[in-house]
């Protein structure tokens, strides 16, 4: 059977982008390929962006924050986000088959990637008529209150690990809020965030409350931070990229929320249910073949089980078998060719200096993928604090473990990159993950799981993994501003 037959490519794939309630072409005409990773076919295409769409989707956007969007009720912003929830659930199977087919994953990934978008607009729905001010007490002669107000056209720069989930993600709380939104997902996975500017609007959302534009980082992404008329940009990716976002803003004083990279710390103390740590460790490292911000690619483990969890894990490992994320495999490709020289760059390197490869360490072969980008499931053992694939982030199916001799060294491994998305620990003692929780320098902790919690738990990070929240509550900060009102009474 041929790869067309045997992953067949949906019709009606956008091919333009949607900015002001309109399908439109770049100004340039020029397109962009997208591909399949796990058999490097081309599925796709849509438009490159320059400067000058940029500047359309802004004005579309801005207009609209002035127009009927002004004009619309919190109760009525909600009941569009509940709506644009509904039409995801609807349409998600195809989503998830589209995900599935540009970003790699595995489809049960893919699907509850999209169930977790359709929650996003689900939950800010909820919140749209309840951001409520505050009254402030000044005394019997004075009233004074707050208002929330959005910010204005917000920036969304997406990754392509977690296409429909990030957009939705920033999209839901700022919509909610209120506010405008352009969006520029990567240039490698775009289509879902396309097909989602067309349910927002099937939903009721006016034009240009919501554009998505498409494109390259270097051209439409730099155009869309610097724009003037951004009031904020939320941007997931790498921490060099992060760090220009954040300058390129500053010149127009626009906040920024940066989620950017992690090598997260899974820490296994002696006293662990082992089983349950193997499978939180497989789970941490291996879900989307390793390219997630917050994966736990350094297991801290103390010394005297450290054979123990190795036993499990290494056969754990070989079992995954590698193929099309339609076929629902265990292990997906990686998302390109660069990527994939990266990872076995990183591992070579490593393998050079003398670290040990308990497993894997080599581009993977695929009957009938002979062209996808593959890498094998990959644990490095033993290794050195000061070692570049602890300290560096990989984003890939790349594992690597640190020994320690007590819990008091395992925070202090744990704490020894410049990164601080998440960090994880399995033990019975409450005491001990407790004191973890609190010693440990990052955004959010698991005990005795991994990639807990939800659309409710705050995500963010700390030192180079960036600053603002978003999911839950918190996320809602970046979106409005406090306007404070006072009078005094005759």
């Amino acid at each position: 059977m041929s790869q067309a037959t045997r992953w067949a490519i949906p019709d009606g794939l956008p091919e333009k982008m949607f900015i002001d309630g309109q399908w439109v072409a770049s100004a340039s005409g020029r397109m962009i390929d997208t591909i399949d990773p796990a058999t490097g076919r081309v599925i796709g295409r849509f438009p490159d962006a320059n400067t000058d769409d940029v500047d359309r989707a802004v004005a579309g956007a801005r207009k609209a924050l002035g127009g009927e969007w002004r004009a619309t009720t919190p109760t009525m912003r909600g009941r569009i986000l509940a709506r644009t929830a509904a039409l995801i659930r609807e349409d998600a199977e195809r989503l998830a088959y589209i995900e599935t087919l540009e970003s790699g994953k595995p489809i049960r990934e893919a699907r509850g990637d999209i169930e977790t978008a359709a929650g996003y607009f689900e939950y800010y729905a909820g919140i749209a008529d309840k951001l409520q001010g505050d009254s402030i007490p000044l005394g019997p002669d004075f009233m004074s209150f707050t208002l929330h107000e959005p910010v204005g056209v917000t920036a969304h720069i997406i990754p392509w690990n977690f296409p429909l989930v990030t957009t939705a993600r920033g999209a839901g709380p700022a919509l909610a809020a209120g506010c405008t939104a352009v969006i520029k997902p990567a240039e490698q996975t775009s289509l879902t965030s396309l097909i989602l500017a067309d349910i927002l609007h099937q939903a009721g959302l006016p034009a240009g409350v919501c554009n998505v534009i498409t494109g390259y980082g270097a051209d439409a992404g730099a155009s869309l931070t610097a724009h003037p008329d951004v009031s904020h940009v939320t941007f997931t990716g790498s921490v060099p990229t992060g760090k220009t976002v954040m300058k390129t803003a500053a010149d127009h004083v626009a906040s920024v929320t940066l989620e950017l990279g992690g090598k997260s710390p899974l820490v296994v103390l002696a006293d662990a249910d082992l089983d349950a740590a193997v499978e939180g460790t497989l789970k941490a490292i291996y879900l989307n073949a390793g390219q997630v911000c917050s994966a736990g690619s350094r297991l801290v483990v103390e010394r005297s089980v450290h054979a123990a969890m190795m036993e499990r894990l290494v056969p754990a490992s070989e079992a995954l078998a590698l193929g099309h994320g339609l076929d629902d495999a265990q292990l997906g490709p990686l998302i390109s060719a660069e990527q994939l020289k990266k990872v076995a760059d990183y591992v070579d390197g490593a393998r050079a200096r003398s670290v040990s490869v308990a497993t894997g360490g080599h581009i993977g072969e695929v009957t009938d993928m002979e062209d996808g980008f593959f890498y094998t499931p990959t644990i490095l053992d033993q290794v050195s604090a000061d070692e570049k694939v602890v300290q560096e982030e990989i984003f890939g199916p790349v594992l690597c473990v640190q020994v320690v001799d007590s819990p008091e060294q395992a925070i202090a491994v744990a704490n020894g990159t410049d990164f601080g998305l998440v960090a994880g620990i399995y033990t019975r003692d409450i005491n001990r993950a407790l004191e973890f929780a609190r010693d440990v320098d990052s955004g959010q902790v698991f005990i005795n799981q991994f990639f807990a919690g939800g659309i409710a738990t705050p995500f963010g990070g700390t030192k180079q993994s960036g600053f603002g929240r978003e999911k839950g509550l918190a996320a809602m900060a970046s979106y409005y501003r406090v306007k404070c009102i006072t009078t005094r009474l005759t």
